[in-house]
């Protein structure tokens, strides 16, 4: 059992501390993405990185439409590879998807997490009533449209907007095929999870300190979010880099290392 969930998950784990900070990645990734920020936590914690089922080099054989239904399964999946490395007192910095996923865990396992980190966070991507997620319901169905329609296509053109900084193309470029690398049938579907799921009543029960890290200029996560989100979780920080776009994990690492060295 524990040799099938650390494939599955393709977890690589270095450092030699007796904490440990575990970093997952949002959709469209991988745990590549941590390459620049998770070493620089070597000396201090026990690293973890890890693939979302369906990404890098994970046992996509292990995927079930039904049972990767919902965040909650990726939730589990985390909770899983805390216990099989029996990780407790553990820092959780979690991108993009990624920071709702581990406000899942954290509520189904209570005492596991002792600080959270969530970056560039959204409960909730389209607007709903008075809360601006930044996408209208109209501009959603269109988004997971043309997605479903030709996934390879949607992910280059998405890729250089969602990571932004146009004038490192390079980074864009990286995004493209980190997209493209995913399973396109599992892609889909955590796309459609993702981008309709609502965990905007769950903040409110999470007790974990928790730092928010807010990119500029994010256009998948816009500045009013990660307000609402602080706004939300009670005692949290929130910190508005000057990187834009919505990967700073790439973009900007020194930033992002700083702001998490500080927090925790």
């Amino acid at each position: 059992m524990i040799l099938k969930i650390l494939q599955r998950n393709n977890v690589k784990i270095t450092g030699n501390g007796e904490r440990t900070i575990l970093f997952a990645h949002g959709f469209g990734c991988d745990q590549k993405m941590w390459r620049f920020v998770a070493p620089a936590f070597e000396g201090e914690y026990r690293t973890v990185v890890f693939d979302q089922v369906g990404a890098g080099n994970s046992r996509i054989d292990q995927y079930e439409v039904a049972s990767y239904a919902s965040l909650d399964r990726y939730a589990e999946d985390v909770l899983e590879i805390c216990s099989v490395l029996d990780i407790k007192d553990c820092i959780y910095v979690g991108h993009s998807v990624a920071s709702m996923i581990g406000v899942l865990a954290a509520l189904k396992a209570p005492g596991l997490f002792s600080k959270m980190v969530l970056i560039g966070p959204s409960p909730c991507y389209v607007n709903r009533g008075s809360y601006i997620g930044g996408f209208d319901a109209s501009e959603m169905d269109y988004l997971l449209e043309v997605l479903d329609a030709n996934y390879v296509a949607w992910a280059r053109a998405m890729a250089p907007t969602i990571m932004g900084n146009l004038d490192r193309p390079e980074l864009g470029a990286e995004l493209s095929e980190s997209f493209c690398r995913a399973d396109p049938v599992i892609a889909r579907q955590f796309a459609r999870v993702t981008f309709l799921s609502d965990n905007r009543e769950d903040l409110e029960k999470l007790v974990v300190p928790t730092l928010i890290l807010q990119c500029s200029e994010d256009p998948i996560a816009p500045e009013l979010v990660g307000k609402f989100v602080h706004s939300r979780i009670q005692g949290s920080s929130y910190i508005q880099l000057r990187a834009t776009g919505h990967c700073p994990n790439m973009s900007s690492p020194d930033e992002t290392i700083a702001a998490i060295r500080t927090f925790v």
